[in-house]
This record gives C-alpha cells, sequence and structure tokens, in this order.
C-alpha cells in the first residue's frame, strides 16, 4: 500500500537536500520510494532541437520518450487548470512510500523543514496537516522536533505519520 508524506518549508530550508540523504535510508531499509516535487514557475525538462521538444512544440499533448534506461512523460497543460496532488499521484506506479516536495497546502501530512539562517516564520502554527518539524536548531514545540543531520529519526518519523494514498483527499 502506497503511503504519501510531504516536506514543507520555505525555500532556502533544505527540503530537497533532506530528501536526498532519506531516499538512501529508506530504500537500505527495503522501502521503494518515489517523490512529487512542485515546482513554483514554468519549467522545462526538455531541450530544444530535441525530436520530443519538437513534438510538443508542435502542439502534441503528451509526449513519451523511452530507451532502455528509463522512460518520461511530458504532458501539457496546454489551456487546463493545474492538477491536484491526488491527480498527479494516481499516474505513479505503486511504491511504498511517496515523498511530496511543495503542495504546501495541500491536505497531507507534513514534516515541515525549517532552517533558522532563512529568517523564515515556522509554518506549522497555520498549518493543521505538519505533524513535526526538522530543523538545524531544535527546540521545544508543540509538536516532534527533531534535528535536519538525524536523517534515521526523520526516516523513523516519516513512516509512522505517512498517509495511505487511498485516503488523500481528491482535492488540495
Amino acid at each position: 500500500m502506497t503511503r504519501v508524506i510531504g516536506l514543507s518549508g520555505w525555500s532556502g530550508a533544505g527540503k530537497t537536500t533532506l530528501i536526498v540523504r532519506l531516499i538512501p535510508v529508506l530504500r537500505q531499509r527495503g522501502f521503494t520510494v518515489s517523490t512529487v516535487k512542485h515546482a513554483h514557475h514554468a519549467f522545462d525538462i526538455d531541450q530544444p532541437g530535441k525530436d520530443s521538444y519538437e513534438h510538443r512544440l508542435a502542439g502534441a499533448q503528451e509526449v513519451l520518450v523511452a530507451s532502455a534506461s528509463r522512460w518520461a512523460l511530458m504532458h501539457e497543460m496546454r489551456e487546463a487548470a493545474e492538477p491536484s496532488l491526488a491527480e498527479l499521484l494516481a499516474h505513479l506506479s505503486a511504491v511504498d512510500l511517496v515523498l511530496i516536495e511543495g503542495f504546501k497546502r495541500d491536505s497531507h501530512p507534513k514534516i515541515e523543514v525549517h532552517r533558522a539562517a532563512t529568517g523564515k516564520p515556522y509554518l506549522y502554527p497555520d498549518d493543521p496537516f505538519i505533524r513535526a518539524v526538522a530543523t538545524d536548531q531544535p527546540e521545544s514545540l508543540p509538536l516532534p522536533c527533531l534535528s535536519l543531520d538525524d536523517v534515521e529519526a526523520i526516516a523513523d518519523l516519516l513512516h509512522e505519520i505517512a498517509m495511505p494514498l487511498a485516503d488523500l483527499p481528491q482535492r488540495g
């Protein structure tokens, strides 16, 4: 059964760094892991001049590129609304755990990643879905607070508070 857990925080807090450190720990424990990353801006994973880019530029709704090593599906939104997290997760193959970076306004359990140097306030007081905080300066908080360097403890907590994918609300 696939379970989902988010890592949420301000830009520069270390969400990506933490995810990159967590994945090997989780895999070593025998879990299959996928990730979903929200981008707040237009992005392109394709390159001008490549056939797949030209297909998309010509108007293809989806372009699937495949090789012996990997495959990637690009889906153009055109005029459609941004899909919900649940809609995006439906495209993933079944795994044990999906780590979600961003989507901080969605209704899934999250661990807030906080770094004092950003000068930003904690998100947890305004987000009832934040279940714990991972920070570079652990302190006494009204929810579990772990050191960003304690990846093993964060991995334990991730698995404990992750939500079954089937229980995820259909719209943020």
